[in-house]
Formats: structure tokens, C-alpha cells, sequence
């Protein structure tokens, strides 16, 4: 319905743009900052074949946030049908599924293991590029419907259904890190990218009275090229170090990082170290990183991805001084719910497996998002969680 969207705006009717959108997208002011909208929506545009896309991404961010600070209504609770439904992880999916489910009248909990409900939203991407008052605000707009939201907790797959919970689904997000086991990986000061932005953004680790503070750094490689390195090196940036490298091993134009992003971090003074690859983090005698031993590295025949696969150069081996370095290389899911639920298949990159209607190979559990793609969009974790609400309520309706 963007063409619908689009025409209200044009005409000034900015309510009625707004009710457009969230007739399909629950959470417009999200997805209007954080997607990729140039490959989703903006590339679909006729404009674009001779010129630039209409900005769709950014008029939807604007719509939601004009609709926010002028009307914000809250939704009204729908007639209870009396169906106790639950939903695991309070990320994008999570709402959204939840979102659905409480207007068509089920009694849904949302459970969060974090003290902050929100995934992937509050706990890994920065303030400066999605205000977290924001994210309060939708989860506020849930609980008007009717949706208990929980926090602090973990329970079991089986003690849900032992609670009353007639169906689950599952959108636990992936935030299980990755990591590229070369020696020096256990020094004090290597952190993962989930790790890092998860005390920058939620544990407010910048404070002084932190419980869980970062290492205050004057020199931080990341290594990765997508958009959570951007993250990363940015917040670094903001925490105060003198130098900030990302460090990808494929060339610019390879990296999987959206073009904003990349740009944005080159305006803010973050140096790009491509065709580089770490082969060992070196340590003081304290345990401490004091240099990161990299390789030059040059791009040969395409991989399975259809990339250039990058291959060592022998002998051009050189050490980055920095005292800090984050390991953002991608996330998977974490195997807690698979190992504590009998009959919860996954494959082999630890996503669980999903029949057409979103429900895993345990009956009446359903699921959506990273958990059953591994780290991908919030547009597409959303999508996810839409099509899971309309699969539980077919489902419980039999």
C-alpha cells in the first residue's frame, strides 16, 4: 500500500498516511530507520530507473514520528476470546506476532529474558540511530491492547504449555556471536559486537556507576563488514577513542554493510582497513590486547555466496596497534531452546526448522525471525511474526 501512503502525505494528511501503513507494518517508526529500504521497497520504485527512488523509508519514519509526537492514540483492547497464547522475546517478531494476536482477542504474555523488553532493538542498535524512547513508546502501544509483557524471565518451552499457554511461538532472535578462534581471542579487551553494544545500549556501560563497564580505549579494531560493525565502531567512537579501524577482509564494494551506514561512519573519522584479515590478537604481560596481527589479503575466484573469495597474500603481514578489538562476524541462534525442548528440530546452522506455517516440528510451537533465518532484517523479522499470528490463530480456531 506505499503508493496509498504516499499520495496521503503528498496531500498533507499525515493521520491517515500513518493508518495506511500500520494497516500492514505494525511498527513503521522502526522499520522507517533501521531497514534497508534502498533494496526492499526503494529499489521497487519507477522513479528509480532514471533517477533517485522516492525516499519511502524516510517518509515513513517521518509519518510515525509526526503520528507519535501529534496524536499517539493508544490502540483499543479487543474482546477477549480467552486463548492464552505466549510469546518468546520481546524483538521485533516477538511484537509483532503479539501485536496481532491481542486484536484478534488472545490473552498473550510476552516473556524477555533481558530487564528491557525490545531485543535486538534496546540491546543492539545504537541510541544515535534508533532513539530507544521509541521502542518504550510501541511496547507501551502493546500492553495497551491488553499484552502482559515480562521481563527478566526464562522459562521452558514445556513450562509454558504446563502454565496454559495453548500455543508458543519462538522469536528468540540470534544473538548467539561468532568468533574466529585465532590465538588471543581470550585477552581482556576482545569483545563480541553483541557484547559491546549490548553494555553501550542497555547496560549504559559510558556511566561511571555501570555494573558492567567497557574497557575506556584509545585505539578499537572491529572486525566485520556488515552493519553491526558500523554499530560498533560508531559507539566506539562516541566512548572516546583516538582511532576506531574496520577491518573486512574483502574489498569496499563487497562489504554487506548498507552504503548509509558505511558512509556515515567515514564522515564520523572511522578508518577503513579492507582487504585485511586477522590472523592473532598479541598481549601484554597483563593479559591485556596490545596489537592485532593482520594479513593483506586479495579477492580471487567467487565463493558459494557469489562474492570474490579472499585469499592471503604470503608475507604481508603487519600489526595494527590498538588496545580493543570487537568480533563482529555474525550471530546464530542460541541452542538453549533446542537443547531444553524435546521433538525442536534445527538445521545445521542452529535455526529451527519450520513447516510453511511457521510451526516447528513441536506441535503448537510456532516461529519467526532470526531464530528460524538467522540475523537478517527487522522488515523481515516483522513479516515473520505477522504470518506466525495468522498461523496460531488458524491453528487454535481448528
Amino acid at each position: 500500500r506505499t503508493p496509498e501512503f504516499i499520495a496521503k502525505v503528498a496531500e498533507g494528511d499525515f493521520k491517515a498516511a500513518y493508518e495506511i501503513i500500520t494497516s500492514t507494518n505494525a511498527l513503521p517508526a522502526l522499520s522507517g530507520r533501521v531497514c534497508p529500504q534502498e533494496s526492499q521497497c526503494e529499489c521497487k520504485c519507477v522513479r528509480g530507473v532514471k533517477g533517485e527512488p522516492v525516499a519511502i523509508g524516510r517518509l515513513e519514519r517521518f509519518v510515525a514520528d509526526w503520528y507519535r509526537e501529534n496524536v499517539n492514540a493508544m490502540p483499543e483492547k479487543a474482546a477477549s476470546n480467552g486463548i492464552k497464547v505466549a510469546v518468546v522475546g520481546s524483538g521485533p517478531a516477538g511484537l509483532t506476532c503479539a501485536s496481532d494476536l491481542a486484536k484478534k482477542g488472545y490473552a498473550v504474555t510476552v516473556f524477555e529474558a533481558l530487564h528491557t523488553a525490545g531485543g535486538v532493538l534496546v540491546y543492539g542498535i545504537p541510541e544515535f540511530r534508533l532513539p530507544k524512547a521509541i521502542v518504550a513508546n510501541e511496547v507501551k502501544k502493546l500492553e495497551a491492547q491488553g499484552v502482559e509483557v515480562m521481563t527478566n524471565m526464562v522459562l521452558s518451552i514445556d513450562e509454558l504449555f504446563e502454565m496454559g499457554y495453548q500455543a508458543v511461538f519462538v522469536g528468540s532472535g540470534a544473538g548467539l556471536p561468532m568468533f574466529m578462534h585465532i590465538p588471543g581471542e581470550a585477552l581482556k579487551g576482545v569483545y563480541s559486537a553483541n557484547e559491546y553494544l549490548t553494555r553501550t545500549n542497555l547496560m549504559k556501560a559510558y556511566t561511571e556507576e555501570a555494573d558492567t563497564p567497557i574497557i575506556q580505549s584509545k585505539a578499537v579494531a572491529v572486525v566485520g563488514g556488515g552493519n553491526v560493525a558500523m554499530d560498533g565502531a560508531r559507539c566506539a567512537m562516541r566512548l572516546g577513542a583516538d582511532h576506531v579501524y574496520i577491518v573486512y577482509r574483502r574489498g569496499e564494494a563487497e562489504m554487506p554493510a548498507r552504503k548509509e551506514e558505511q558512509h556515515h561512519a567515514k564522515e564520523e573519522g572511522i578508518e577503513f582497513k579492507t582487504l585485511c584479515n586477522p590472523i592473532e590478537i598479541l598481549g601484554d604481560e597483563n593479559g591485556r590486547v596490545c596489537g592485532m596481527k593482520c594479513i593483506r589479503m586479495e579477492l580471487g575466484e567467487p565463493d558459494a555466496s557469489g562474492r570474490r573469495r579472499p585469499v592471503e597474500v604470503p608475507g604481508s603481514e603487519f600489526v595494527l596497534d590498538v588496545d580493543t578489538v570487537i568480533m563482529a562476524l555474525g550471530t546464530s541462534p542460541n541452542p538453549l531452546i533446542r537443547s531444553t525442548t524435546p521433538g525442536l528440530e534445527t538445521n545445521k546452522k542452529g535455526c529451527l526448522i519450520v513447516n510453511e506455517d511457521e510451526m516447528t516440528t513441536r506441535e503448537g510451537v510456532f516461529a519467526g525471525g532470526d531464530a528460524v533465518t538467522g540475523a537478517a532484517t527487522v522488515i523481515l523479522a516483522m513479516g515473520a511474526g505477522k504470518k506466525g499470528a495468522a498461523a496460531i490463530d488458524a491453528y487454535l480456531q481448528k
